[in-house]
C-alpha cells in the first residue's frame, strides 16, 4: 500500500532531481554530540528568596487569595513552557522549523502520538511486498539496554552514540551504494528532515516522501527508515529500534510519516555497523520491493 507525506507545513516535501540529485559531497565538520535535555530547575539565592517572600506576603495583602493563585499557577506554566521549548530547540535541527510556532505543533501532534513506541504494526495483509526480507537472515539481539530517545520531529537519542568513524564508514556506505545503482537509487538530502544523507528510490512502490528508503542524523548518528511490518516488528524485537511516535493512527487527519516509519539506533562498533546496513537492505526491499545487497567491503 503505498503512503505519502502529509501537513506539508510541518515536513515541507523535497524534490529529489532525478538525474542529478543533490549529493553530500563530504560529511559535516562537526560530530559533537550537543543532544541534550535539562530537567525544569529553579536556583534562588538569599536575595531572591528575601524578594520573593515579600511579594508573596504583599500580593496576600492587597489581591484575593484566588488571584494570587492564579498568579503562581501561571509563573509555573511559563517557567515549564520556557524549559521544554529550550530543550526542543536543543534537539537541533529537523523536519519541524526550529520556531516557538513549530513548538506548538509539535505538542499538538503529541496529543496523537504513540503511547509505546516498541508494540510492533499489526500485520498488513494488503501489503505489498507481502512479507519482510529478515526472516531470511535473522538479526542478532543488540547488547545491552536500549537508549534513551526523546522528542517527535525531531527525535533523537540521548546516550550510546555511535562512534564518529561508524558514522563515516555508514555514509560512505550509504553514498557508494547509491552511486553503485544509479537506474534505482539516488542519494541526497533528506525529505523527512530536510538535513542530513538520505537514500532515495528513483521508481518506489511504496512512496514515502519522494521516494526516501533511510537518512542518517548528522548529530547523534541514529537513523529513520521505512520498514515492512514484519521487518519493523524484527528490529524492535531485537533491540535494534523503535516506532516513530507518529505512526499511530489518527481518524481527524493523516499523519506526517508512514505508518512504516522506524527509528533506528545509531551503530557503536563496526559489528553493529554490519547490522544497520542489513537493516538498511530490508528498508530498501520495502520501499523498492528488490532486494539490493550493500558492498560493506573495506568499511567493515
Amino acid at each position: 500500500m503505498a503512503m505519502s507525506l502529509t501537513q506539508a507545513d510541518l515536513l515541507s516535501t523535497h524534490s529529489l532531481v532525478s538525474e542529478s540529485p543533490p549529493i553530500e559531497s563530504k560529511a559535516p565538520s562537526y560530530f559533537s554530540v550537543t543532544t541534550r535535555q535539562d530537567s525544569l530547575t529553579v536556583t534562588l539565592d538569599g536575595p531572591t528568596i528575601f524578594i520573593l517572600s515579600a511579594s508573596l506576603i504583599l500580593a496576600i495583602h492587597f489581591f484575593q487569595p484566588a488571584s494570587v493563585a492564579v498568579l503562581i499557577g501561571l509563573a509555573t506554566v511559563i517557567l515549564f513552557v520556557h524549559n521544554d521549548y529550550q530543550n526542543f530547540i536543543k534537539l537541533g535541527p529537523g523536519g519541524t522549523p526550529s520556531t516557538f510556532t513549530g513548538y506548538v505543533r509539535i505538542n499538538w501532534l503529541k496529543l496523537w502520538a504513540l503511547r509505546n513506541p516498541f508494540d510492533p504494526l499489526p500485520p498488513d495483509p494488503m501489503a505489498q511486498p507481502a512479507s519482510g526480507i529478515l526472516a531470511k537472515k535473522p538479526l542478532p539481539y543488540r547488547c545491552g539496554p536500549r537508549p534513551r530517545v526523546v522528542g517527535i520531529a525531531p527525535q533523537r537519542q540521548l546516550n550510546q552514540f555511535g562512534s564518529r568513524e561508524c558514522y563515516l564508514a555508514l555514509r560512505r556506505i550509504l553514498e557508494n551504494h547509491g552511486r553503485a545503482h544509479t537506474q534505482e537509487m539516488a542519494i541526497g538530502t533528506s525529505c523527512f528532515e530536510k538535513h542530513g544523507l538520505g537514500l532515495f528510490s528513483r521508481y518506489p512502490v511504496n512512496n514515502t516522501c519522494q521516494g526516501e528508503i533511510c537518512h542518517v542524523h548528522n548529530s547523534e548518528h541514529s537513523l529513520h527508515m521505512n520498514l515492512h511490518p514484519d521487518d519493523a516488528k524484527e528490529v524492535i524485537e531485537k533491540g535494534w529500534g523503535q516506532r516513530h511516535p507518529l505512526t499511530s493512527r489518527c481518524f481527524l487527519f493523516k499523519m506526517p510519516v508512514p505508518r512504516q516509519f522506524t527509528m533506528v539506533y545509531a551503530p557503536r562498533t563496526r559489528d553493529e555497523l554490519k547490522v544497520v546496513c542489513q537493516i538498511i537492505e530490508a528498508a530498501g526491499w520495502w520501499v523498492i520491493a528488490k532486494e539490493i545487497r550493500m558492498d560493506m567491503l573495506g568499511e567493515v
